[in-house]
C-alpha cells in the first residue's frame, strides 16, 4: 500500500526528528531545506514557494545556465540527503522533506527565465506564477509516470517524481510562452 502525505508509508519505527538531527544534521538540513519542511501547512507548497527567490537570484547572477546547474545540484545532493533522511526517519517520503519540491519547482521554472526577457517583468511574474500553480497541481495530482517514480527506493522515490513533474511543468510553461509569442 502506497503511503500519502497524510499518512505516509513507515519503514520500520519512526525515529522523532530531533534524533534524526542529531544522527545527521546537514543531510536533515537539506531534506527538509533549512527547516522550511517543518512550516505548518502543505509543507510541500512552502517547499515550491522557497525555490523561486532562489531560483530568482540564482538566474539573475549566472543566467539560465546557473539556473539549471542549480536545478541540477539540488537534485543530485537531494537524493541522497532525501534517502538517508527518509532511512533515518524510518517513514518513505516524510511531508517534511521538501528537498525534491525545491528541484522540481526549479526546473518548472527554468523555460520563464530562458523565454521570457528581464524586460517584460509583468510576463515574467505571470509565468512564474503559472510555472508554481502547474507544478503544485502535478505535485499533487501526480499523473501517469509521475506517480509511478514514487515506488523507486529511497532518495530517488523522493526526488524522482517531483522532477519529472518539474520537467513536465517547465515543458507546458514553456510551450504556452512559445505560442503567446
Amino acid at each position: 500500500m502506497q503511503g500519502s502525505a497524510a499518512f505516509p508509508k513507515t519503514q520500520g519505527p519512526v525515529r522523532p526528528w530531533p534524533e534524526v538531527f542529531a544522527a545527521s544534521r546537514v543531510t536533515t538540513l537539506i531534506a527538509t531545506w533549512f527547516g522550511v519542511g517543518f512550516l505548518p501547512i502543505a509543507p510541500g507548497t512552502w517547499g515550491s514557494l522557497c525555490a523561486i527567490p532562489f531560483a530568482h537570484a540564482i538566474f539573475s547572477s549566472c543566467g539560465v545556465w546557473g539556473l539549471g546547474s542549480f536545478a541540477l545540484a539540488v537534485t543530485v545532493i537531494g537524493v541522497h540527503a532525501a534517502g538517508e533522511t527518509v532511512r533515518l526517519r524510518g517513514i518513505s517520503d516524510p511531508p517534511e522533506v521538501v528537498v525534491d519540491e525545491v528541484a522540481g519547482q526549479s526546473i518548472a521554472l527554468l523555460p520563464v527565465y530562458a523565454l521570457v526577457p528581464p524586460e517584460a517583468t509583468l510576463v515574467r511574474i505571470g509565468a512564474v506564477l503559472s510555472a508554481f500553480v502547474v507544478f503544485r497541481v502535478l505535485d499533487v495530482w501526480k499523473p501517469g509516470p509521475i506517480g509511478a517514480l514514487e515506488r523507486l527506493p529511497g532518495g530517488w522515490g523522493v526526488m524522482a517524481d517531483d522532477v519529472l513533474g518539474g520537467a513536465f511543468a517547465g515543458a507546458l510553461i514553456g510551450a504556452a510562452l512559445l505560442l503567446t509569442r
